[in-house]
């Protein structure tokens, strides 16, 4: 079943909160609209949604505050801070403070609708990948492959392979511990048709080990290649 995001809209104006919360809705998202930091922290502490859509100027505790010290309880949830304040010192500051995007008032609700998607993706591409069919997704410690799509994410994040680099990974992937000869790839790899030298399996695992530095492909010497399975951990 898919996952419904769950939005939270920080915002002291009610106007404001309707609208984003009017955008948000119409995309599918679960909205949780609060009127300031303090009912903020609450949920945090008991129900963290997925994102955060944050005003600066609170009553009470400001949006500045509220940013600062969910980061410093190790909170990775996204956060889009929104504020008439248009100053860059005003959006240099709620950077550091560990907000990822910031809008200035006002704003198109369109657009902060596209800016939510876009964190939404890069923070649970994996939740995402995890979303397809079990039968269309494969994986080796934190490296996951689906298939149907011939797409890769290692720690959740998606990274570029061309077909070849795929089809190597899959290998690998389905046959964890297993060492292979040069010979045996390139038949897995190129197919039976391919005459060339046996050396593009290096070049290829070269290419594939630059994309992903922490891949655990490994040489057996005087052998060819093995991907190790860490831990017995098989899925992302």
């Amino acid at each position: 079943m898919k996952h419904r995001y769950q939005i939270a809209i920080v915002d002291d104006d009610q106007h404001i909160r309707h609208l984003v919360e009017v955008y948000l809705k119409k995309e599918n998202y679960e909205t949780i609209p609060l009127g300031s930091a303090e009912e903020a922290l609450q949920l945090w502490r008991t129900n963290p949604p997925d994102l955060w859509v944050l005003d600066i100027m609170l009553p009470g505790m400001d949006g500045y505050e509220f940013c600062k010290q969910i980061r410093s309880g190790e909170a990775d949830v996204p956060i889009i801070m929104i504020s008439a304040k248009d100053t860059e010192v005003d959006k240099i500051l709620g950077l550091e403070l560990g907000s990822d995007d910031y809008m200035v008032k006002p704003f198109s609700p369109r657009e902060l609708v596209a800016r939510v998607k876009r964190q939404l993706q890069r923070q649970y591409a994996g939740r995402n990948a995890g979303e397809a069919a079990a039968s269309d997704r494969i994986g080796l410690g934190r490296l996951q492959l689906l298939v149907e799509e011939r797409r890769m994410f290692w720690h959740g994040e998606e990274v570029d392979m061309t077909s070849k680099e795929f089809s190597m990974l899959k290998v690998f992937v389905e046959n964890p511990n297993r060492a292979f000869t040069r010979s045996e790839l390139l038949t897995l790899v190129w197919g039976d048709d391919y005459f060339g030298s046996d050396r593009a399996v290096d070049h290829l695992i070269k290419r594939i080990r630059k994309k992903v530095e922490h891949l655990p492909i490994e040489a057996v010497w005087g052998h060819g290649y093995r991907m190790r399975a860490e831990g017995g951990d098989q899925t992302l």
